[in-house]
């Protein structure tokens, strides 16, 4: 006993000068810290049919940029929280995201309601955040200087929806929209302003509440014409769109049916039917992993891979596109710093997103990105026309 507890003394006395010569083994440096990302998203309610892809694609982006190193030697954290498209809810995560996950900058949503709900929590914080498809042109007036938008605003998506409107159906359309939403109220004045502008003829006004699942009334009116307009132009959310066209076609509506890009969910087919032909969109990119840019089709094959089906429409690139754009923001402000991040945001030009360029300054970030109009044929999204405004109402 006495001689094995004087070979540990010995032992212990060795390892003590061991340390002192800096002999001992090197400690396993620790990993970075992520730079933390809030990214806001219903995942779940109404909003999900566009909001969900978006998060998709958001995720699919951070997976890409931590495979290849990350962003200034560090992973990226996306942090999702699931707004469930209510506006408290909303509020809550923005709150969430400033005092809880300290995260450095914010992504997401794409509805104007849902970033009005959360942008000023987010701004009086000093943090960056980039809407996916929230598409009002006011949003960076009404909010902050640390708003953008990575997609088009609408007054450049109505402008498209008019001209091309005008040109392919006529001079005369009759105009519905939803009054309840900041999205469906703003697509519906900025198309009025520009058809008329062209020299269109608005023959009818109405509107209907945003839950609406009945549309009778305004069926009626249009039916009480007395000369049937060219085309409608239906500002719609993605939920009230599939019947609403259903109900105008079993009414005898059969003319072409225009809209917004609230339309590009795969629930206007699945849940319009037949109904859907002949119904138009605009949009940020036709997904189409066949026919698309080449941008299209390489982001088409990575989300495949990833979640074992097809993109379901652009707001999956939306978002795949906003958190690109947000790393690349950070790795040209070499910082986290948010001061430094929004800096570098404000001098993105020529940003190469799936759904288009993407370029801001300090004074515009609202980028000019041209519209992708989709027809519905044959039970698919297809191509209808590329279209650049010759002229966009002002916000």
């Amino acid at each position: 006993m006495k001689l094995n507890t004087l070979f540990i003394s010995i032992a212990l006395v060795a390892s003590f000068v061991l340390v002192a010569c800096g002999a001992a083994p090197t400690p396993t440096p620790t990993a970075p810290p992520p730079i933390k990302i809030g990214g806001g998203f219903a995942l779940t309610g109404d909003e999900s049919p566009l909001d969900l892809p978006a998060a998709n694609g958001a995720k699919l982006a951070a997976k890409e940029i931590n495979a290849a190193g990350g962003v200034l030697g560090r992973p990226i954290d996306l942090i999702i929280h699931d707004s469930q498209y209510k506006m408290d809810v909303t509020a809550q995560i923005a709150r969430k995201f400033v005092n809880q996950d300290k995260v450095v900058a914010v992504i997401g949503f794409t509805d104007s309601d849902s970033v009005l709900a959360s942008g000023l929590i987010i701004q009086n914080a000093g943090l960056p955040f980039i809407t996916a498809g929230a598409t009002s042109p006011k949003l960076p007036s009404q909010i902050g200087d640390k708003m953008s938008l990575a997609c088009f605003g609408d007054n450049v998506q109505a402008a498209a929806g008019a001209e091309f409107s005008y040109k392919k159906f006529g001079k005369t359309a009759y105009l519905l929209w939803d009054n309840d939403i900041e999205y469906t109220t703003l697509l519906a004045r900025y198309f009025n302003a520009r058809f008329t502008e062209l020299g269109g003829n608005i023959v009818g006004l109405d509107s209907f509440e945003d839950k609406a699942t009945d549309f009778t009334a305004q069926i009626a009116k249009i039916k009480a014409l007395p000369q049937p307009p060219d085309f409608y132009y239906v500002s719609a959310m993605p939920y009230n769109i599939g019947p609403l066209v259903k109900q105008f076609r079993q009414a005898g509506l059969n003319l072409p049916i225009v809209g917004g890009d609230g339309y590009d969910t795969p629930d206007l087919i699945t849940q319009g039917g037949a109904a859907a032909e002949n119904v138009y969109f605009s949009t940020h990119a036709l997904m189409d992993a066949q026919i698309g840019a080449p941008a299209v089709k390489k982001f088409m094959a990575a989300y495949k891979a990833e979640y074992g089906h097809d993109a379901e429409n652009a707001f999956a690139a939306l978002g795949y596109d906003t958190m690109y754009l947000m790393a690349d923001a950070i790795k040209r402000a070499g910082s986290t710093d948010a001061a430094a991040i929004q800096k570098a945001i404000e001098g993105t030009k020529d940003f190469p997103g799936v759904t288009g360029s993407i370029s801001f300054s300090a004074d515009s970030r609202v980028p000019q990105k041209g519209v992708t109009i989709i027809q519905v044929k044959d039970g698919k999204f297809t191509l209808a026309e590329e279209v650049v405004p010759e002229k966009v109402p002002a916000p």
